[in-house]
Formats: C-alpha cells, structure tokens, sequence
C-alpha cells in the first residue's frame, strides 16, 4: 500500500512538471521563431515579477482569479460548465455596489450585506442555467453564455444617470454611488500598494471550497453524479437536484469575483469595472485540475504571466507573447495530466495482472504439491 501511495505521489507531480517543461520549451521555440532570445525573456520575467510592487500586484490579481477558479471548479466537479461566471459576478458585484451605496449603516454590518447580495445575485442568475437543464434539457454551456450577454444588457440599462448610475460630467464616466468610506474593507500595507484584505475571504471560500466536496455527503453525491449519473441516481441521488444546487454554488461563489476591486479598490461599479475574469477562471480552474490548492497556484502563475508582460514590453517584445504563453500552459497541462492518468492506469493494470499471475502460480505449485 505504501509503495502504491508512493508511486501515485509521482505521478502527480510527474503531471504538472512535464506540463511546465513542456510549455517552455514550445515557448522557446515559438520565441525563437519571431527572433528573440527565450533564455532572455524568462530572466526578464522573473526578474520583473519579483519585485516587490509587481508580488503585490500579483496577489491581488490572483485573488479574483482564485475566486473566479473556485466557482468554475464546482461545477466542473460533476460535469458542468459553468460558462456564465463572467456574467455572474459582474451582476452581482453591480448590484451589490448599488446596494452598498444607498445604505448608510456601520460599516461592520454593512460589509457582510454587501457580500451576501452579491453571493445572492450571482445564485440567483447562475440558477436560470441549471433549471433550464433540469426542466427542458438546455445545455447549460449555451444558457450561460447568452445570460452572459443579457447580464451586460441589465447592467447597460440600469447604469445610467437617473436611474441607478451617477454621471461624472468631469471624469464622463457613469457609476454606482460610491460606498462610504467606513465601508471600505482593510488592506494589508506594504512598502509598495497595499494588498487586498479579501484575500483573506478568498482563503475562508476555499476551506469552505475543500471542506464541503471532500468532508461532507453533498460533495461526495456530486462527485458521484459527475463520474455517473446513471449509478448515481440508481444509489438514491437525485441528480436534478443536484445539478440544481450545484448551480446555486457556483453563482454564489462567482458572487465573490468582483469583492476585492469593490471593496478594496474601486468602492463603485463603473463602466471601468474589470471584464473577463470568468473566462479566466475556466483556464485557472484547468490549471489547479479543481483542487483548491492546485486552483491557488494556477491563480498566482496567471497572474505572474499577465505582470511579467509588462517587463517583456520594456524590453522590445511582443506583449502578445505572454498570451501564447498563457495558452501553450493550459493545452499542456491537460494533454500533459491525460497522458499520466494513462500511463498510470496503464501500470496500475500491469501490477494487478502480474499479482494475479504470481497467486496463480502459486496455486499451481499447492496442486502439485498435493
């Protein structure tokens, strides 16, 4: 059982090592193609992404995406893909700002409500996907990317001056009202930028995240119907249901996405407000292969990637560079992880054969003997 442990343990770091190496070297080569020097590129890379205004930079980026990860991550679970992260939390961090700007409450009390209205909305939106798929059989890659669509429609209406946007004739920008100031939620000083303190909240929603699909009855029938939902159901899970709850999950967590820039930085919703990030999250997601800890790392290198752009600007390449980098990453991660779980299944069938030929053996040897 050890050497068995022992072996999977391989195998998973096997996965995202070849993954990386893998992405380099296509990065190199394709740098190479366009006349650049890739050792070159990487030192500048690094070198830029490790000073300590671009750390900052990149933990607050990475929060978003994480968050972003974790929503799309729970519905890749059991097979869902949860297309309309994007149009969720841009809603629910709209709507949250709206409210969070006409209260004028404490801001201990008015902090929690700001966050549970967008957790609401974004439930509540990510929900039309999942009962259109329950009750009419709706895919809910296409629900969600047309409620995607409609989301900004809502926003375009409603962030108006006169109704619930306020025009800055100087700025000739359109926001929410802005949040009081004793709403505002901490930060984290350092000698640069400070860092967002709902990083902390990010961390909290990927405990929860862990706890609840792999501590508890519900992840462990999610986790089921993803692999089966014939045997699932056949056991007593009712996969409507959770197809259903999932959704709710899902929407609530991309409820999340738009915290950190509303709360620890814009304190409004205009027509500036960050664009994106759910797309993001489906190749962070793929990245950590829906494991929190996995879903981290993959948040902090896309965020790495995106700051690192900007040295390799300074120096004469393309920004563009990055992108490919970002994409060759994500193709090799899955191509990279499928060839292990291959390999591994491959001689996981190899050790039980030449078990069940040894204790075949043996039984031969016992015959004979008699």
């Amino acid at each position: 059982m050890r050497k068995f442990d022992k072996d999977r343990a391989l195998l998973g770091i096997a996965a995202p090592v070849l993954a990386v190496v893998s992405a380099l070297v296509v990065t190199a080569l394709v740098l190479l193609a366009t006349g650049k020097e890739p050792f070159h590129a990487f030192n500048v890379m690094l070198t830029y992404g490790g000073k300590s205004d671009s750390q900052v930079y990149i933990l607050n980026k990475a929060t978003t995406y994480y968050l972003a990860g974790l929503a799309v991550a729970v519905g890749f679970r059991m097979n869902l893909f949860n297309i309309g992260v994007d149009g969720q939390y841009r809603l629910a961090a709209f709507f949250a700002a709206v409210v969070g700007g006409a209260l004028s409450i404490p801001g201990v009390v008015e902090v929690p409500v700001i966050i549970l209205t967008a957790m609401a909305v974004g439930a509540a939106w990510a929900a039309i996907a999942g009962v259109l798929k329950v009750t009419r059989g709706v895919s809910e890659v296409i629900s969600t990317i047309m409620l995607n669509s409609i989301a900004g429609i809502v926003i375009g209406y409603f962030l108006q001056g006169g109704r619930l946007g306020v025009l800055d004739k100087d700025a000739n920008m359109v926001s929410t009202k802005p949040i009081p100031t004793s709403s505002h939620l901490f930060s984290f000083k350092t000698s640069t930028d400070p860092v967002f303190g709902f990083i902390v909240f990010a961390v909290l929603a990927g405990v929860v995240y862990w706890f609840l699909l792999s501590r508890t009855r519900f992840g462990f029938d999610l986790r089921a119907v993803g692999r089966s939902e014939s045997a699932a159901e056949a056991s007593g899970v009712s996969v409507k249901r959770m197809v259903i709850t999932s959704m709710l999950i899902s929407g609530a967590m991309a409820g999340l996405v738009g915290m950190p820039t509303l709360l620890n930085q814009s304190y409004d919703y205009g027509t500036d407000f960050p664009t994106g990030i759910g797309f993001t999250g489906i190749a962070v997601a793929l990245l950590g292969r829906n494991n929190p800890i996995g879903v981290a790392v993959g948040a902090l290198l896309w965020a790495f990637l995106e700051r690192s752009s900007a040295g390799l600007e300074f120096q004469g390449y393309d920004k563009e560079i990055v992108g490919v980098i970002q994409g060759v990453i994500v193709l090799a991660v899955v191509v990279a992880y499928e060839l292990v779980r291959r390999y591994g299944l491959t001689r996981q069938q190899r050790q039980v054969g030449a078990e069940l030929a040894a204790a075949g053996q043996g039984t031969d040897k016992k015959e004979v003997a008699a």
